[in-house]
């Protein structure tokens, strides 16, 4: 038989425990939060997403994933990084739900501004460009790397809704300050694929051959830029931002020379229509 003596030491560890165990609920409560019934819902609602960004990373692998997780003191973030291995990875750094410091915040297309937290940003492991005695190289693309990018870029497509029209490179967005993906980036691979527009070959090809005999003026050329989405000042002026901004136009859309200059060909593709092809395989 158990004297109130012996029972005494049980019975204020049991109200100890039991203490200790409202105590971690009322504090789990706390951190959820309030019930939320989430059994509703309405078709009347997007995505924050409208558009997707492509950068390249102008370093390894490895120094890319430092960089991505704030191990290499340089505050920078992606949504998403691919790396250059033989069997190209794809690592989920930022979640898409929330905004990361990829396209910055002087970025721009049509009327919008500071595109970070409307966009996805996919960084491609790539070791970007260098100046040499022959000029600026740039590196290229490994195969696999854009076979295993175009799937996430549907796949993001898809679910966010994003239009072909805006899916765009750094460049783009801010052409006073980047040049990636670069002149090697294959954009015609993605327009083959349905997943970006492309200019009309064979009417840029007639158009060509009119503006070599009449060039139109540089507010032409700004007006034009200014339609498709890029921020560029309408003064007919040819400053050196008018300059930043078509070297970009080109480098997406006539990589064979990028020079910033106002020329037949630039005129052409800027005045043929932006198709948007079926996707490969699909009638």
């Amino acid at each position: 038989m158990n004297t109130p003596t012996t029972r005494a030491p049980w019975i204020k560890a049991l109200a100890w425990l039991v203490a200790a165990g409202a105590l971690v609920l009322a504090v789990l409560a706390a951190c959820s939060g309030p019930r939320i019934d989430r059994s509703l819902s309405t078709p009347d609602q997007r995505s924050r997403v409208k558009y997707l960004i492509l950068h390249y990373t102008v370093t390894d692998t490895p120094q890319s994933i430092r960089i991505f997780t704030h191990k290499a003191g340089v505050e920078a973030s992606i949504h998403y990084l691919l790396s250059d291995d033989p069997r190209p990875v794809i690592y989920g750094i930022v979640d898409e739900s929330r905004a990361a410091y990829q396209a910055g915040g002087d970025s721009g297309w049509k009327g919008d501004r500071n595109l970070n937290n409307m966009s996805i940003g996919i960084e491609i492991v790539n070791a970007g460009w260098n100046d040499g005695p022959k000029g600026r190289s740039w590196a290229p693309y490994r195969d696999k790397q854009i076979d295993t990018l175009i799937p996430l870029v549907k796949d993001i497509m898809a679910r966010h809704h994003i239009a072909p029209e805006h899916v765009l490179g750094h460049a783009d967005i801010a052409p006073q300050r980047k040049q990636d993906p670069g002149a090697l980036f294959p954009w015609q691979r993605l327009a083959a694929e349905g997943i970006v527009p492309w200019p009309d070959p064979d009417i840029a090809a007639r158009k060509r051959i009119e503006y070599a005999a009449d060039l139109p003026d540089l507010l032409w050329f700004q007006r034009r830029l200014a339609a498709l989405g890029y921020v560029v000042p309408q003064d007919g002026q040819a400053s050196q931002e008018t300059r930043n901004v078509l070297a970009a136009f080109q480098t997406h859309y006539r990589p064979a020379r990028i020079d910033g200059e106002p020329d037949a060909e630039t005129a052409a593709l800027l005045d043929s229509p932006m198709r948007v092809r079926a996707a490969a395989g699909k009638d």
